[in-house]
């Protein structure tokens, strides 16, 4: 190499880094944070949506024909991506293949709404072959919940598209989970979501009881969704910004050691402390291994949110539970953990 070419790389070199600088300035990260997303188009009786599957193999032919069954007591027609219930290893096909059906879907104009079959694992590998600039193009809902966490945070960044944490299509589609597609996807209701009060036979509400953690309210856009998943994409170019967000968590079959162990991750990256505030959904089959002394899940959290003052409440009705709501990944909304409620600032479809 030249003197000369040594020069040029050198200024090229401290240009390149000044840019890179630029770009991951914390300014110009919050400017991006303060961009409104793109809202998809609200879905109407007689639209089509599509069945796809990002994650686990799916071994019964009866899931998706329920999940057909399902979808079109919604009044929708539904068609379903070519590979649905194909079977590489424990994947429906190999990770490009998978992607190729997202994108092919999001092309596809007759196609309103893509709707993931199951969870499991796998959503995130598809991340680096999806086509963002098309998805930016046409955008559409995108719903699920679970191992969907790695597509609706990736595309709510990625491609600015409001995502949807709700239903799977291989749900069982309780009546409470399905008035809250209606309400939120076709009608464009701005919910105020807030646990029914129902006693039933008891002396005092016992079912889908919230707790406080901090007390106070707190305003961002919602981003977040399995807490796994979201943390398993830390430290990568899939992570959404979480400065000034309001993020939500739920899981389901962990121990508490490692709903610890993740939690304490999300720390040490700063994203505790740079949220407004946190929603805790539906905790199913956490526990502990029963030892002697162990952390309570209240303990846990109580540890990692008590000392940070923003507004934190468990038991909001999202994730691994049957009466499930649909969150907007994107969409502004207000919390009130005293009161145990989510405020939609707006609507999340057009």
């Amino acid at each position: 190499m030249t003197k000369l070419d040594r020069r040029e790389f050198m200024t090229a070199g401290i240009a390149g880094g000044a840019a890179m600088a630029l770009a991951t300035s914390p300014k110009l990260a919050s400017a991006q944070s303060m961009k409104a997303p793109t809202k998809p188009e609200r879905l109407k009786k007689g639209d089509t949506v599509t069945i796809f599957a990002p994650s686990g193999v799916e071994y019964q032919k009866l899931r998706l024909q329920l999940s057909i069954e399902s979808l079109e007591a919604l009044g929708l027609k539904v068609k379903v991506s070519e590979h649905v219930m194909d079977r590489y290893g424990y994947f429906p096909a190999q990770d490009e293949v998978r992607a190729d059906d997202i994108n092919k879907a999001f092309a596809d104009n007759e196609t309103k709404a893509l709707i993931a079959l199951k969870g499991g694992w796998g959503a995130a590998r598809v991340l680096p072959y999806l086509d963002y600039d098309l998805i930016a193009k046409n955008p559409k809902i995108l719903l699920g919940y679970s191992d969907i966490t790695a597509l609706l945070n990736a595309l709510y960044i990625k491609s600015n598209l409001m995502t949807f944490h709700g239903p799977i299509a291989g749900s069982d589609w309780s009546h409470f989970s399905a008035e809250n597609v209606r309400e939120v996807l076709f009608e464009g209701k701005a919910q105020h979501m807030v646990n029914p009060q129902d006693k039933g036979e008891y002396l005092t509400v016992r079912k889908n009881r919230i707790q406080t953690i901090v007390s106070g309210t707190a305003e961002g856009r919602l981003i977040g969704g399995n807490l796994t998943v979201f943390t398993a994409v830390q430290g990568t170019p899939y992570f959404p910004d979480t400065k000034d967000k309001i993020l939500m968590f739920e899981d389901i079959g962990e121990n508490i050691y490692r709903v610890d162990r993740m939690l304490t991750q999300l720390a040490l990256g700063g994203h505790l402390d740079d949220c407004a505030g946190v929603v805790l959904g539906g905790w199913t089959d956490v526990d502990t291994d029963g030892g002697f002394g162990d952390f309570t899940l209240m303990d846990i959290f109580e540890q990692h949110f008590g000392k940070r003052g923003k507004p934190v409440f468990t038991g909001a009705m999202f994730g691994h539970i049957p009466e499930k709501r649909t969150m907007p990944v994107g969409c502004r909304v207000k919390i009130n953990a005293d009161e145990g409620s989510v405020t939609m600032l707006e609507s999340a479809v057009v």
